[in-house]
């Protein structure tokens, strides 16, 4: 009579389980920053940031990825800083770490001494490190790249593609990344690293602090080759 009872309670919460299974994992993720400083007195400056960022993940073959950043800085009046820059990234996966890409991006920054930079490729990719605590993927390939400078010069080669992506908690609620581009071609190197700390406020918020440095190896004369960003920005994730 007791094995015939345990049976039945069994059955009855197998059939519980099947009727109502855990909600499928949401395949579109991303996040929404806007930062913003204001200083006056002896100089009268503001300073605006603005990012988006999103992947589409629903079948674990295909990632799709989604990203776009707005910076403007204004001193006593005058534009000091205002760039653009917008990507997309699609990923097919083989097994479990490693992975082919296409991607393309798009910036626009007067100040660096190109007006317009539009690169694509392709290559590999593999997931060196996969742990619950840190993850490091690299990827290489090969691309093109168009660009027009300041000066009115128009520039158009092939490029090899490097990227590095690293992520580590640091707590339950805070996380460091680092992230690197590098395009090489015959007539400039372009790299681009993107360090941030992130800390979790409440619920869907969190505060990023973060520090950008963009290079041009090749640039008109009286422009300089590296630029700096640091912002402080409140993120919605969704």
């Amino acid at each position: 009579m007791r094995t015939a009872v345990a049976i039945a309670l069994g059955l009855l919460s197998f059939s519980a389980l099947a009727q109502n299974p855990a909600p499928p994992k949401d395949p579109l993720v991303g996040a929404v920053a806007l930062g913003y400083l204001s200083t006056s007195g002896n100089t009268d400056s503001t300073n605006t940031n603005a990012s988006f960022k999103a992947t589409w993940d629903r079948s674990r073959d295909w990632i799709h990825s989604w990203s776009a950043l707005a910076i403007s800085a204004r001193t006593n009046g005058v534009t000091t800083a205002e760039a653009y820059a917008a990507g997309y990234k699609a990923q097919r996966a083989f097994g479990m770490k490693a992975f082919l890409f296409a991607t393309g991006d798009w910036r626009q920054d007067q100040f660096s001494g190109y007006s317009r930079q539009a690169t694509e490729a392709i290559g590999y990719g593999r997931k060196l490190v996969t742990t619950d605590k840190q993850t490091l993927t690299v990827e290489g390939g090969l691309g093109k790249k168009q660009a027009s400078l300041t000066n009115g010069t128009d520039v158009d080669e092939g490029i090899v593609h490097g990227g590095l992506d690293y992520l580590i908690h640091l707590g339950e609620t805070s996380q460091f990344t680092q992230k690197l581009l590098i395009e090489v071609g015959d007539k400039n190197h372009y790299t681009e690293s993107t360090s941030a700390i992130k800390a979790k406020i409440r619920g869907n918020l969190a505060l990023v602090a973060s520090y950008v440095i963009k290079s041009n190896s090749s640039v008109p004369i009286g422009i300089e080759k590296t630029d700096r960003y640091t912002a402080i920005s409140l993120e919605y994730g969704f």
